[in-house]
């Protein structure tokens, strides 16, 4: 018999810490809300909004996550049944507005900055990743609408989509072709008419169906009939699952169904779909922006897969950090075995874990990378929000911004995602045995962020498009402008009195970070191209650590400054002074690594290649 699972909560998030990012670190009041693109949003608006949607998350999608865990969805006469509740969350989310706050008011959203929507989308994620997933595919694949597709397009899709009332993929992986999206075999057969016949398989589509809106709007990659072979013949089609006509009345079923449904080690109440287009021959897609498009698909998805992998760098925050903050209150709560300071009294009373050094090691590494994380993410939408503010005003310094979105992505995404596994896991030490347990929540955030280094491109996909394109963009600018950040901040805090001994070493780590990027071009220009493969995934965690280190530090200094104004007694005395802690910890602890990581590097080490397939074992 199964076991019934109760509607609790048990996400957590740390509504000061938002604000501190977004008023004391980021500063937006000054540089990004004095715009007039901003001039409905100010400082109490973003306040009560956070609150607000915390206390949304609280009451109606976080109650929901065990529940779909422990449900996953089904097929039902050829439909996707999504788990107990989620049609219900569906509703409310888009009555409540979340999932449009920061979509223009043209299209029919609140027009936030992009930093506010990183914090909403945190929230939602962290909540509930799984359901999270359905709304936010559908805001990914309208996004691209609203960048390519015509006008009659948009009026059709983009809107019916931001509320809610459709639903919304992207259909790239395919049997044969995984990663390498190029050798894509789903085909685009013209009718003459503007339309054409789509026939394929997609596989691993998340949302590929659903009973949550009325139709799914699929944006499915395809090859024209004669188009080029690669990624350069691949057009990005409009694939309704149901055809609607001019005013969105819904018609004909347009011959889309789900062969399958992955069953999963996570994101259970996420629907994973094996998707067919055209099984009968009459399944109809329009080139998103029309003909004129045709063959620009791949560049035209990458708007929303660049979303999508910033989005899964969030949920990698998000699913750490409420991980992290049920790990601290069972530590708090928990008694096992006496101090150290009394270690031979065997009548010594029992204390609090977190008392024991081990459980204060994990649990200030917890902190620090979630932390550094959470600030990493607002770091790249404070650029993009910058970037969107002096277009046209200041286009040296929006290009400057551009850049910094652009390198900071595949950091982003790999460096939170592969942290937020190791966050979880520590999580689970916390508790001990009872972690491994499903009576507590953090089992179940482990199994759920093991997908985040995998899908919207794996990791070591991530990594190779930093050193193999990111590097070099603007002839390097854009990666000079990012040492040379780091190095103003090592220049002027290099003597603080409280850490200018971690900036020290945050100065260490950035110069063998420098180091390690010209050995990168060398073995490019030596024509040691092998050597980049092997490298880039410790090269891209050498990156993300220095930038984490050198926003842990920035924060420092602000709590440093603002301590001695705040009354022992208050919680922002506590607040400050974790930041403190927090940053040297990881500077002293994790930024010394980099310099090891770059002598790895310089030792060009071939073993992984060199090694015959036949000594791997002789199973």
């Amino acid at each position: 018999m199964s076991k019934v699972v109760q509607a609790i909560n048990r996400y957590k998030a740390d509504l000061r810490e938002f604000e501190f990012l977004l008023f004391e670190q980021f500063n937006l009041r000054t540089d990004i809300l004095a715009s007039d693109l901003y001039e409905a949003w100010g400082e109490d608006e973003i306040r009560t909004s956070l609150a607000e949607c915390y206390r949304f998350v609280k009451e109606v999608t976080g109650p929901l996550n065990a529940i779909g865990d422990a449900e996953g969805c089904k097929i039902v006469d050829g439909r996707i049944k999504t788990p107990t509740g989620f049609k219900n969350a569906w509703n409310k989310l888009y009555e409540a507005g979340w999932r449009g706050i920061s979509v223009k008011p043209e299209f029919g959203g609140a027009g936030a900055p992009y930093a506010i929507m990183v914090m909403v989308e945190e929230l939602l994620s962290g909540s509930n990743t799984a359901f999270a997933m359905y709304p936010g595919l559908c805001a990914g694949a309208a996004e691209v609408m609203m960048h390519f597709a015509t006008d009659e397009q948009k009026a059709l899709f983009v809107i019916r989509m931001i509320k809610g009332e459709w639903g919304g993929t992207m259909c790239l992986t395919e049997p044969s072709a995984g990663s390498d999206v190029g050798s894509s075999r789903t085909t685009a057969r013209p009718l003459g008419d503007g339309t054409y016949a789509i026939a394929g398989t997609k596989i691993y589509i998340s949302g590929g169906d659903h009973d949550l809106a009325e139709n799914v709007i699929h944006l499915v990659l395809a090859r024209v009939d004669g188009a080029p072979a690669g990624t350069k013949g691949l057009t990005l089609f409009i694939v309704p699952r149901i055809r609607p006509n001019a005013e969105g009345l819904l018609g004909e079923f347009n011959d889309v169904s789900v062969g399958a449904i992955e069953h999963k080690m996570g994101i259970n109440g996420s629907a994973t779909c094996v998707v067919n287009f055209g099984e009968n021959g009459q399944c109809i897609g329009t080139p998103v922006g029309g003909d004129a498009r045709l063959n620009q698909g791949m560049s035209q998805m990458f708007v929303m897969m660049n979303g999508a992998r910033i989005a899964v760098g969030i949920q990698g925050v998000a699913v750490a950090s409420s991980a992290y903050l049920n790990a601290l209150d069972y530590a708090k709560d928990r008694k096992q075995g006496s101090s150290i300071a009394n270690w031979k009294d065997a009548t010594a009373p029992r204390v609090a874990i977190i008392e024991h050094a081990d459980v204060r090691r994990m649990l200030i590494d917890m902190k620090a990378r979630v932390e550094g994380c959470r600030a990493l993410a607002i770091k790249l939408a404070y650029h993009q929000d910058m970037a969107i503010i002096l277009k046209g005003k200041d286009d040296e310094a929006s290009a400057y911004h551009i850049g910094q979105v652009d390198l900071l992505v595949p950091l982003v995404k790999a460096y939170s995602s592969d942290q937020a596994f190791r966050v979880c896991e520590t999580a689970i030490q916390v508790y001990g045995g009872a972690g491994y347990t499903r009576d507590y929540p953090v089992e179940q955030s482990c199994r759920d962020s093991k997908i985040f280094s995998i899908y919207e491109g794996t990791n070591h996909i991530q990594a190779m498009d930093l050193v193999g394109r990111k590097l070099g963009q603007r002839g390097g600018a854009n990666t000079q402008a990012f040492i040379g950040d780091v190095a103003k901040f090592v220049a002027a805090h290099s003597e603080h009195p409280r850490i200018g001994g971690a900036v020290k070493q945050l100065a260490a780590a950035q110069e063998a970070l420098a180091g390690s990027a010209m050995k990168l071009l060398y073995w490019f220009q030596a024509g040691k191209v092998q050597q980049v493969p092997l490298q880039a995934n410790r090269f891209l965690e050498m990156m993300s650590e220095v930038a984490v280190g050198w926003l842990l530090l920035e924060q420092a200094v602000i709590a440093h400054t603002k301590l001695p104004d705040v009354a022992e007694g208050h919680p922002d005395h506590a607040f400050y002074t974790g930041k403190l802690f927090a940053a040297e910890y990881y500077a002293h602890n994790v930024l010394p690594g980099v310099a090891f990581k770059a002598s790895l590097l310089d030792n060009e080490n071939t073993s992984a290649i060199d090694i015959p397939d036949a000594a791997f074992a002789t199973v």
